[in-house]
């Protein structure tokens, strides 16, 4: 059976796939070819990339973020345990709670599914208290309904003060 799943990508960090060169914007369009990639999915649709200042702790660079929707044969624990994979594979590191890194992935949406278990809650649990989600989210799925929450459109409205910049192509 197939499902459709919305992630959340971002990284303000170089990382290690990329080599030297490799910069935010460069982390996030490689994990969105490994999402491509990943065993019985394939991404439908992509958001452009944003910029936006961090949440929580500040002293660090801007954020490059974006949202790919999936469809996937694979279970939420299982995309949850490739989202993880791709996340070291860039050098991601959990030093402290929102802490800089290379690359973020984060499962939003899976169809409409309410869940919570060990390491993974459905819908995210923060996503709608983030404008640098809900913009991307409703760029390729404007009548988003978050279980549990209600309008995406809706949520957004409550994050105007968040600064996010629409990166041009």
């Amino acid at each position: 059976m197939k499902h459709i799943v919305f992630v959340g990508l971002g990284s303000n960090l170089g990382g290690n796939e990329g080599g030297s060169g490799s910069n935010p914007q460069t982390n996030v369009l490689h994990a969105l070819q490994a999402l491509n990639k990943l065993p019985k999915s394939h991404v439908v649709a992509c958001s452009s990339l944003y910029r936006s200042a961090p949440i929580g702790y500040l002293a660090q660079p801007d954020f490059i973020n974006a949202v790919a929707k999936l469809e996937t044969e694979l279970s939420p624990s299982i995309l949850l345990q490739n989202l993880l994979a791709m996340e070291r594979a860039q050098g991601r590191l959990r030093q402290f709670k929102n802490a800089p890194r290379t690359l973020d992935l984060d499962m939003l949406l899976y169809d409409d599914l309410q869940h919570h278990e060990h390491g993974l809650t459905l819908p995210h649990p923060q996503m709608h208290l983030r404008a640098f989600v809900l913009q991307p989210l409703l760029e390729i799925a404007p009548d988003c309904v978050i279980p549990g929450i209600g309008s995406a459109a809706a949520a957004l409205n409550y994050c105007q003060e968040q600064k996010l910049e629409r990166l041009i192509d």
